[in-house]
C-alpha cells in the first residue's frame, strides 16, 4: 500500500481536534485530561479544535477553557450541552469538521488534520471512536480498533497476552448469559480463587466500579456492582505485591515501541487499592514514585514486557503497561491502557518525565506518530 504523506495545514499550524467527555463512568476524568491537554499544548505549532461529548453522546464545540474542565474541590467537570452541536466529515475526500449552531444552518468549523481522542472507557477508548476516524479517514493519536477494543476487555486481553506467552494471574469470567442463567454456577469458579479477589467490569477504567472481596460471602453482591457498568465482570485472584507500572511510546518508522522509566504506585489511609477516589479525589494518600525502587533485572524484565505486550495486542502510539511484582520476586502482567491518564500527575506523564520527556514534548510526539502513520489498514 502506497504511504499516504501527512497533512499541511495552510497557516503552517497543525489543526488538532481535542475530544473529550463522552457517554463513560470516565467522563470527569476525561474532561480533567483535556483540561492538562489545552493548558499544555503548544500553540504555537497547534491550532486546537475543542470537542466535547455531553454524557448523553451529543456532540458539541465548547469553549477552549482549561479552567471550566477541572476537577475541583466538590466538584467533577462535566460537557455542558451548549447546543452547538458538531459532526465529523461522513466520508473520505474531506477533513472538515462542521458545527450547527441553534436555529442555523451547518457551517465550517475547521480543517482537521488530527484527532486527540481523551476518552476514557467504553464508547470511546474501546474502539468505537477509532472506526468512526477511520471511516472517515481521518488521522487520530493512539491505538486502532482492534487493540483499543481488546485492550478494553479484561478479559480478550487476558486470553491474547497469555497466548503471546505473557504472564497473568488467575481469573475467570461471568458474562451476562450466564449470570442470568445460574448465578450460583457463574460463581462456582470464581470462590476457585484465592481470596481476597478483585471483582471488575470487563471493559471499564479509571478503578470504576471494582470491589476488593476478602469474604466469599460478599461476591455475589460484589458482582452486582460491578455489572451496574458492564453485563461482563471479570474476577481475578488478589496479587500480594508491588503495583508497577511502564509507558510504551509507538516507535517511528520501523522502530520497535519505546519504553519509559517504571513507576510505582504506594495507597494509604482508607484505600484498600488504587481505587477512583485515591487516583483521582485523595492525592493526600496516594505516593506515585518514579523511577521505582526495583533491581535492575526487574526494571528490565518490566521493560520487556511492556514492549511485546504492546506489540502483541498491536498497539500504536500510547498505551501503559501495569504489572504487579510478588513477594517471591515473580513479575506479572496486569493490564494495558490504551488512553491512560494522561493528566501531568498521572503515571503515564509522570514515567516519561522520568525518562526526559516533558509533558508537551509528550503532547508532540503522540501528535508526531498520529501524523505520519498512513490511514486506512496499515
Amino acid at each position: 500500500m502506497e504511504e499516504q504523506p501527512a497533512p499541511q495545514s495552510e497557516s503552517g499550524r497543525t489543526t488538532v481536534a481535542l475530544v473529550f467527555g463522552g457517554r463513560s463512568a470516565e467522563h470527569a476524568i476525561s474532561c480533567a485530561t483535556a483540561a492538562s491537554v489545552l493548558r499544555a499544548i503548544d500553540r504555537d505549532r497547534y491550532d486546537v479544535v475543542p470537542i466535547g461529548i455531553t454524557r448523553e453522546g451529543q456532540w458539541v464545540q465548547v469553549a477552549d477553557d482549561p479552567a471550566a474542565l477541572e476537577i475541583t474541590s466538590g466538584r467533577l467537570p462535566e460537557v455542558p450541552d451548549t447546543g452547538n452541536t458538531v459532526v465529523l466529515p461522513l466520508g473520505t475526500g474531506s477533513n472538515t469538521v462542521t458545527v450547527t449552531p441553534p436555529g442555523q444552518v451547518p457551517q465550517a468549523l475547521a480543517e482537521v488534520d488530527v484527532v486527540f481522542p481523551l476518552l476514557h472507557g467504553p464508547f470511546g477508548e474501546d474502539g468505537t471512536i477509532q472506526g468512526l476516524l477511520e471511516l472517515a479517514d481521518i488521522r487520530y493519536v493512539g491505538c486502532g480498533v482492534l487493540a483499543s477494543a481488546a485492550m478494553m476487555d479484561k478479559h480478550i486481553m487476558k486470553v491474547l497476552f497469555a497466548n503471546a506467552g505473557l504472564p497473568v494471574g488467575p481469573y475467570t469470567v461471568i458474562t451476562d448469559l450466564q449470570w442470568r442463567r445460574d448465578k450460583a454456577a457463574a460463581l462456582d469458579a470464581a470462590h476457585a480463587l484465592s481470596f481476597p479477589v478483585f471483582v471488575k467490569p470487563a471493559r471499564a477504567g479509571s478503578s470504576v466500579g471494582i470491589t476488593k472481596v476478602a469474604d466469599p460471602a460478599d461476591l455475589e453482591a460484589a458482582v452486582e456492582t460491578a455489572r451496574a457498568h458492564d453485563p461482563k465482570v471479570v474476577i481475578e485472584a488478589g496479587i500480594v505485591g508491588r503495583e508497577l507500572e511502564c509507558g510504551v511510546l509507538g516507535g517511528h518508522g520501523t522502530d520497535g515501541p519505546r519504553v519509559s522509566e517504571i513507576g510505582e504506585i504506594v495507597v494509604s489511609g482508607a484505600h484498600h487499592f488504587y481505587d477512583f477516589e485515591a487516583k483521582y479525589l485523595d492525592e493526600a494518600n496516594v505516593a506515585l514514585s518514579c523511577p521505582a525502587d526495583v533491581p535492575d533485572t526487574v526494571r528490565d524484565e518490566i521493560q520487556r514486557i511492556a514492549a511485546v505486550a504492546f506489540e502483541a495486542a498491536g498497539c500504536e502510539g500510547i498505551s501503559r503497561v501495569d504489572c504487579f511484582l510478588t513477594e517471591s520476586g515473580e513479575v506479572l502482567l496486569n493490564e494495558i491502557n490504551t488512553m491512560p491518564g494522561f493528566t501531568p500527575f498521572s503515571m503515564y506523564p509522570q514515567v516519561w518525565a522520568a525518562s526526559g520527556v516533558s509533558y508537551p514534548e509528550l503532547i508532540d510526539e503522540l501528535i508526531s506518530l498520529a501524523l505520519e502513520r498512513r490511514t486506512g489498514l496499515r
